[in-house]
């Protein structure tokens, strides 16, 4: 049964300017620079049926119009027990645009509702029992975020094994986004 999810890859250059926040933060497990995306619709753990279900679906949505990512900051979930580290993305309607379509497109597939708010990031760490006295002198020592920027080419369905998470991810298709 395959664990899927739809994303946004890094470009490897983005990835590797990410990767260079990495280290001297103490409990944080840092996620491998190609493991790096952006999630855009959690579908979990499904049969191969819903599985050709849910690629078909995406199909219809593989000519949406391309667009710009701009990672413009640090941050974490988890308040006052941060439990991930994140690169947060300018908001951006394109980008909430096409999240809405794939989550009505995949409801219309017979999958729930997605539960959480949609809120675009590229995760850096998984923490564990790091204070949040910790993650706020890591960001802070980070200084200045410089903007990254890159126009993804497609979509993608990814899948998963079954892990603590942050991968290995694998690209099952991918659905282009048109210039």
């Amino acid at each position: 049964m395959p664990r899927l999810f739809t994303g946004l890859e890094i470009p490897a250059d983005v990835a590797f300017a990410l990767s260079l926040k990495r280290g001297g933060l103490p409990g944080a497990r840092w996620i491998d620079p190609e493991n790096y995306h952006i999630t855009l619709r959690f579908i979990g753990d499904v049969d191969g049926k819903t599985a050709d279900e849910v690629v078909d679906s995406l199909d219809r949505l593989s000519n949406s119009l391309q667009f710009s990512i701009r990672l413009t900051h640090l941050g974490t979930f988890g308040g006052d027990k941060p439990r991930a580290l994140y690169a947060g993305v300018e908001p951006s309607e394109s980008l909430s645009r096409l999240q809405a379509a794939q989550e009505r497109v995949l409801q219309r597939a017979g999958l729930p509702p997605e539960g959480r708010k949609f809120v675009p990031h590229v995760s850096l760490a998984r923490l564990r029992g790091t204070a949040d006295a910790d993650v706020a002198r890591f960001i802070a020592e980070a200084a200045r975020f410089e903007p990254l920027s890159f126009v993804p080419a497609r979509f993608v369905l990814f899948s998963s094994r079954d892990s603590v998470g942050g991968g290995p991810y694998l690209v099952e298709q991918g659905y282009p986004l048109a210039a």
